[in-house]
């Protein structure tokens, strides 16, 4: 090979190159289907499934499960006192002047109110935080999805939901949900490492 042609083949490097290439090109394929990928340029994902069912998915559910059931025990609290205050008030009112009556009245409405406030804004932080957990999901599955594609040659990943007619054989769901458990456990690594 002195004059940089291949023995036998009669070409350059270049053409040992392109062998080489499609030979690559070939075997990789295969390989991705050794591992249960599929080949296809396009691939599917139901992101909702890959989170609702990754471990990571299942922990938000479960501290969120936890947290309404805090969240739920503290309103019947509150509305069984405040029930006895409301009682305790009406009870009062037939010996009251209507002006020392209106105050208390007009006081225990505030309070009902900045309650009310106060509960409503637990509620949404528990939804605020299951949205800020499914972003920072996505954005740690984004690797993996991306080593996904790579493997399996394809070009995008469409979200399921949005494609009209698909072979189930595309959708790689199962397998993703598996990897960024390997990966990810019930949380991406936080940038304090």
């Amino acid at each position: 090979m002195r004059d940089g042609r291949c023995p036998g083949h009669g070409g350059s490097r270049f053409g040992l190159l392109l062998v080489l290439a499609v030979w690559t090109a070939w075997l990789v394929p295969a390989a991705a289907q050794q591992l249960g990928l599929p080949q296809s340029a396009i691939l599917t994902i139901s992101s909702e499934r890959m989170f609702a069912e990754s471990a990571f998915g299942r922990r938000v559910a479960r501290e969120i499960d936890s947290q309404s059931a805090v969240l739920a025990a503290e309103n019947r609290r509150i509305e069984v006192e405040l029930t006895a205050e409301e009682k305790d008030l009406t009870d009062r009112r037939p010996g009251m002047a209507p002006d020392a009556f209106r105050a208390l009245a007009d006081a225990f409405d505030t309070k009902v109110q900045d309650i009310r406030r106060r509960q409503d804004a637990k509620a949404r932080a528990l939804v605020q935080f299951q949205e800020d957990e499914q972003v920072r999901f996505l954005q740690a599955a984004r690797p993996v999805l991306v080593e996904l594609m790579r493997e399996s040659g394809a070009g995008a990943i469409l979200e399921r939901s949005s494609v009209f007619l698909s072979a189930n054989a595309i959708d790689i769901t199962e397998l993703a949900i598996t990897r960024l458990d390997e990966v990810l456990g019930e949380a991406p690594p936080t940038g304090d490492n």
